[in-house]
């Protein structure tokens, strides 16, 4: 069956849905949900842009970029990806490499240079996915700069042409 990626808003009901499962995952984790405010606006163009990747029209994935204004690996013209999650039922399928590569060409697209991200280190297949696919560590930045578990990363985006 083929992945079909759609751009929804953050708030839309099925986007609403993976976040409540990914909070969930968090809690399971880590003891707590992610407390990073995010707001829908963050996912408006040009500012940013919200994704769900469907399965026999089943919301499977998400994944999505906010304008950052971080300087990692040289470049000031940054793009953070947030929301990155796959259901339990859908991983081990491809699914997250899709959504991310997707992820990237919007952002890249709207004139990023640079993806930055912030992950946990408790969350080693998100390492695992982000290193294999470029990815280096930089410097803690954002709401969980100082916290321990903290890991951040980041991405330079090759120019389209």
């Amino acid at each position: 069956m083929p992945l079909e990626i759609r751009r929804v808003a953050y708030d839309h009901p099925d986007a609403l849905k993976l976040v409540d499962r990914v909070q969930e995952f968090y809690v399971e984790r880590y003891g707590e949900p992610d407390y990073d405010p995010t707001t829908p606006s963050m996912f408006e163009a040009p500012e940013g842009a919200y994704f769900l990747a469907y399965l026999d029209d089943v919301p499977v994935a998400s994944g999505a970029w906010r304008r950052s204004g971080e300087t990692a690996l040289g470049g000031t013209v940054t793009a953070e990806i947030k929301r990155m999650y796959v259901v339990p039922e859908a991983q081990r399928q491809g699914i997250a490499k899709r959504v991310l590569v997707h992820v990237e060409t919007s952002a890249r697209e709207a004139g990023f240079e640079v993806m930055v991200l912030t992950t946990g280190d408790l969350q080693h297949e998100a390492i695992g996915l982000y290193a294999a696919n470029g990815y280096a560590e930089v410097e803690p930045f954002g709401f969980y700069k100082d916290d321990e578990l903290v890991r951040c990363m980041a991405k330079r985006l090759a120019v389209s042409r």
